[in-house]
């Protein structure tokens, strides 16, 4: 569970106050499935805080709760978040790095539309196009201090072949963090748990002093997603 932030961090990283449980009811065309959907979604408390905080998705709290805990989002740095939309994360960022008078930068890139959020710059663009990673640099306009990868490919339905993709995302982004993090940068990237997420690991332990595989507690429990954080990037 994340650290409680001190000063003026804003501490934003769990949901407040309870709510009265919601049960869906049977529809006529909503299968069984939906309706489970539906009352998670309702009795969230990620969910209601995130709406009320004006964040576009529960994910929000998954870096609130990283960052709190590792301390990587700081007044005046330069982040670029990979796989933005619908860009909870992003804003996130804006709001930490954009603390006060530092004046950091935040871009982000993801080949759904994202809208626009205020404090940063997005990009509709697939990060495997070619010229995407040149893009990024050249808007960071210096060496950044964190990459952010919260890229996930659709669901194929099969455990295997989505744990292999979304691998293949996460081992792209660490390619892209080596040619753009300053030393002593952080990189926090999505991972699923199945095996092959200990050769990303094992990398990660050559480029930083410090890498971590972690759950936060707003991922849900029934998820196979966690985080690996590397920080004091070697260079």
């Amino acid at each position: 569970m994340a650290r409680s932030s001190k000063g003026s961090r804003p501490p934003g990283s769990l949901p407040t106050g309870r709510r009265a449980t919601v049960r869906v009811k049977t529809a006529r065309g909503r299968t069984v499935s939906s309706q489970r959907w539906l009352q998670r979604q309702l009795n969230d408390p990620y969910v209601a805080e995130a709406k009320k905080r004006g964040y576009r998705s529960r994910a929000a709290f998954k870096l609130l709760q990283l960052d709190d805990q590792f301390r990587f989002l700081r007044p005046g740095g330069r982040v670029v978040d990979l796989g933005a939309a619908p860009g909870g994360w992003t804003q996130v960022a804006v709001e930490r790095v954009k603390q006060g008078k530092g004046g950091g930068i935040v871009i982000g890139i993801d080949i759904a539309p994202v809208e626009p959020i205020p404090g940063a710059e997005v990009l509709e663009k697939d990060f495997y196009d070619e010229d995407a990673p040149s893009l990024l640099t050249r808007l960071l306009e210096g060496p950044a201090d964190v990459v952010l990868s919260d890229m996930a490919a659709a669901a194929t339905g099969d455990p295997q072949t989505d744990h292999l993709r979304i691998m293949g995302l996460a081992e792209a982004a660490h390619d892209f963090a080596r040619q753009v993090l300053r030393p002593g940068g952080a990189f926090v990237a999505k991972v699923l748990r199945g095996g092959t997420e200990r050769t990303l690991l094992d990398r990660l332990k050559k480029d930083f002093a410090k890498v971590r595989h972690v759950k936060p507690e707003a991922s849900r429990a029934d998820s196979a997603e966690m985080y690996v954080v590397g920080t004091g990037f070697r260079g």
